[in-house]
């Protein structure tokens, strides 16, 4: 079955040309409990000291909750989230969306530094980084939720 042409993704071409598709408070409070909830298991993840491979899934964990996190961001303040493979081009988006866009932007660039590490590698995130990972992705996504809360 089709789905509903009120259901579709309504797409625009950001800066870049990166593509972010139209969005809005619902979808932003969503995003922002699952960046939440990303964190949340991360931080448990991260406490258990017998398995090395937690630190890249914790890792791991506090990159999406970071890529949650900016999309609710980008949809409470700008009623758009990012959307392609490449997630740099969430970036741009975040940049744009708040006074310290930038800062914000920042932070989830140095997360998204961590994904290929923590998703894909063959060797383990260190203790150092997953930790820095977790810090990184909570800012976020306390920030997060106090723009769906506004």
């Amino acid at each position: 079955m089709a789905t509903p042409r009120s259901e579709q993704p309504r797409w625009c071409i950001v800066s870049g040309g990166s593509h972010a598709v139209v969005s809005n408070r619902q979808e932003s409070r969503k995003r922002a409990r699952i960046a939440a909830a990303y964190v949340e298991v991360a931080g448990l993840v991260l406490e258990e000291p017998e398995r090395e491979e937690f630190l890249s899934v914790s890792a791991g964990l506090s990159v999406l909750a970071g890529i949650a996190a900016s999309d609710a961001i980008c949809a409470a303040r700008l009623h758009q989230i990012h959307k392609g493979d490449d997630h740099r081009g969430a970036t741009d988006l975040l940049r744009t969306a708040t006074p310290d866009g930038k800062k914000l932007s920042a932070t989830l660039a140095r997360l998204l530094d961590v994904k290929d590490a923590a998703h894909y590698g063959v060797v383990f995130v260190s203790t150092t980084k997953a930790r820095e990972a977790l810090k990184w992705a909570k800012l976020l996504a306390e920030r997060a939720k106090n723009e769906v809360e506004k």
